[in-house]
């Protein structure tokens, strides 16, 4: 951009080449204060417009890469409307990037504003303007925006225009209306992958895994997107057959020489832990170190969990150590692996270097890591303290599980008096709960209590009078107390009525 006879070289075309070659928002920031300062947009004001348009493209352009950016995104927005607001006569193109770069920074209400104030103005939306607000109206998500924002495209003439269908499929989907979704998409006389994507995702999130496993099969050609889809909806089913389905699934996916992405990756190994497939998702791990693909947060987290879940803590604490990537759940998935394995020592010393060293802030599944942890291994006033620092210190909700979890602790360790205390302090809405009086009714078994195990079991069969459980258990007690009169009586309530005994499960992997 140097000056030569009163003029920069190359004029307005030479001034937007540099800004195209901005590779960070720190780079454009500097030649947008050059040309600034430089009276560069006085010398060529009959050209504001394009380079102050160039300069908000270039800063929209380069947001997918900035979304770890310390600067806050009220700052950054700032920015973009100062840009947008400095632009005579804005045009289409400036309008839709405006619309695109708050879609970016997850403000869909500023971005629909920016569609509103464009059409007060009457100026004509484009193929780019409605796949850019159906996006901002998905992270909403506000169904009558969707219909709304439907009808002006199809006002305008883009009805059939193949990326404006595919992002109504998206939005119809985010909103659980699967039936326009599926509308749109069979009107579509051009469909690509993404259009199948959308639908299947969208068919995922509604639990209908059949239906999307039915299109799936139907699509002439797939992507790592349509198999890692599916994948995360059987992942996620919690289904056994399901998990079996994703494993097959996956070993398919590579047998077809289509390079899974993190999001099948992730649920591959999830499949596994559900199922406790060791060696499958030893196999799993083995192909990402062939391929030397990346481990971020969410793979570190899969394989922590697989590990974890398996059997194999300490595989698991080496995969968590040696990752530089870590978010809240990878922290999690250690904590509740470790609380699985007793290690209730090591999961409160991981807990104080999280929140002390690392400065996550915890969630209630890393209380719930930890007191299972404590739980196990019998530590009663750390668990107390844990517990009543949850909501008094961090900020985090007791919930039944927590409660659950404390009343088991408290009755391994004979507190029952102390369980039922905290059970009169629970809330009204969460004193009826299963887990809770479980965690008593095994505390008395444990303990031989049996005034307390007749109230636990009185209210167990309120909540649950199916759960044969509750039968056996209070049949235990009262052998042991040598009341055989009362075993009797609870085993001809159990036949009266009419319970059943429910065979037991276990996955147990077996090396031939």
């Amino acid at each position: 951009m140097r000056k030569q006879d009163g003029n920069y070289i190359g004029g307005p075309i030479g001034v937007i080449h540099v800004i195209r070659q901005c590779k960070s928002l720190k780079q454009l920031h500097q030649v947008h204060a050059h040309v600034a300062t430089a009276g560069i947009l006085w010398s060529l004001h009959h050209h504001s417009s394009l380079l102050l348009t160039n300069i908000l493209a270039a800063f929209t352009n380069l947001l997918p890469a900035t979304n770890a950016s310390p600067a806050p995104l009220t700052v950054t927005a700032y920015y973009a409307l100062s840009l947008f607001n400095l632009i005579p006569n804005p045009s289409t193109f400036a309008y839709n990037t405006m619309i695109r770069a708050h879609t970016l920074l997850s403000s869909p209400l500023p971005a629909l504003a920016i569609f509103v104030r464009m059409r007060r103005l009457s100026l004509p939306p484009d193929a780019h303007t409605f796949p850019f607000c159906l996006k901002a109206c998905s992270l909403l998500p506000a169904l009558p925006l969707a219909q709304t924002l439907h009808s002006q495209a199809f006002k305008f003439g883009f009805g059939a225009d193949l990326f404006v269908c595919n992002t109504l499929i998206h939005a119809y989907s985010v909103n659980k209306h699967l039936h326009h979704a599926c509308q749109v998409f069979d009107e579509t006389s051009l469909k690509d992958v993404v259009s199948y994507n959308a639908l299947i995702d969208g068919f995922v999130k509604v639990g209908d895994t059949g239906r999307a496993r039915q299109l799936f099969d139907e699509m002439p050609d797939r992507d790592a997107v349509s198999w890692g889809t599916l994948l995360s909806g059987y992942a996620q089913s919690r289904d056994m057959d399901l998990c079996m389905e994703a494993i097959q699934l996956f070993n398919n996916m590579l047998v077809s020489a289509v390079r899974p992405d993190n999001i099948a990756l992730v649920s591959a190994l999830s499949a596994c832990a559900q199922l406790g497939e060791l060696e499958q998702g030893k196999s799993i791990h083995v192909y990402i170190k062939q391929n030397r693909i990346p481990i971020n947060a969410f793979l570190t987290t899969g394989l922590v969990d697989l590990y974890a879940k398996c059997g194999c803590i300490e595989i698991a604490r080496g995969i968590f150590e040696s990752s530089q990537d870590k978010n809240l759940l990878t922290w999690n998935a250690l904590l509740v692996g470790l609380g699985m394995h007793g290690r209730g020592h090591l999961s409160l010393h991981y807990f104080s270097i999280m929140i002390e060293e690392a400065g996550i802030k915890p969630d209630g599944v890393s209380f719930l890591g930890i007191l299972v942890g404590c739980s196990h291994a019998g530590l009663v006033s750390e668990a107390r303290q844990i517990f009543q620092e949850m909501e008094v210190v961090y900020g985090v909700p007791r919930e039944l599980k927590h409660y659950g979890c404390m009343a088991d602790l408290l009755g391994r360790a004979g507190l029952i008096r102390e369980a039922m205390e905290m059970i009169e302090r629970m809330p009204m809405s969460m004193r009826g709960d299963v887990y809770v009086w479980g965690g008593v009714l095994g505390g008395c078994r444990i303990h031989g209590n049996v005034e307390m195990a007749e109230i636990a079991a009185e209210n167990l069969m309120i909540l649950k009078p199916e759960d044969d459980g509750v039968y056996s258990i209070m049949a235990d007690i009262y052998a042991n107390a040598g009341r055989w009169e009362d075993v009797a009586r609870i085993r001809r309530l159990m036949n009266s009525r009419q319970v059943k005994k429910n065979p037991a499960t276990s996955l147990v992997q077996l090396n031939y």
